[in-house]
């Protein structure tokens, strides 16, 4: 298989059986370019290569062999979760920082839990209640909520309509760092 621009040009020449007159006749680029290109005497410009391109009927990707880009989606599937709950993991594999879209329904708020790390969550819709020791709040669109997860703590619905949030959890010492003004409460 050719490696370089060059000799996949003069490949690609060769199967279709044009002359270098033939190829020039047909792109409008002289005979002596096609030859430099060919022999790698002269860098390929897009000016140059999207006649030939469109002459051989290849895309410039296969024309310059580019590398195979891979799908850049991150395409998780959702998991049934305790309580109702669902989470669909935001990041490819499990490390120190894992990433979740979290959609709680129950409106109950079961038993706190206590386990080791860090979370971090941001509501996007709905609203949540979070139980965080002895203290409970409701947390609405745009409210934040981080805590060391060695305390009791538990979710739900705070009305019993699915709320969503998107949750960072880090291993123990681990945290996120954000700052944002307040909102103002009238």
């Amino acid at each position: 298989m050719a490696t370089t621009v060059g000799q996949r040009l003069a490949a690609l020449r060769a199967e279709h059986d044009l002359t270098l007159a033939t190829l020039s006749e047909m792109t409008g680029i002289s005979k002596s370019t096609l030859s430099r290109l060919e022999t790698d005497q002269r860098k390929p410009t897009l000016e140059l290569l999207l006649p030939l391109s469109r002459t051989y009927q290849v895309s410039l990707d296969d024309l310059v062999g580019a590398p195979e880009v891979g799908d850049p989606r991150v395409v998780m599937k959702p998991r049934e979760l305790d309580h109702g709950r669902v989470g669909i993991p935001l990041t490819r594999s499990i490390g120190p920082l894992q990433a979740w879209k979290m959609i709680i329904k129950d409106p109950v708020l079961h038993e706190p839990r206590v386990h080791e790390g860090y979370e971090w969550f941001y509501v996007l819709s709905g609203r949540i209640r979070l139980r965080l020791g002895d203290k409970e709040v409701v947390l609405r669109a745009g409210e934040v909520a981080e805590f060391d997860c060695r305390q009791p703590h538990a979710l739900s619905s705070a009305d019993g309509n699915p709320a969503e949030i998107i949750s960072l959890f880090g291993k123990q010492g681990e945290r996120i760092h954000t700052r944002a003004a307040p909102p103002n409460r009238s």
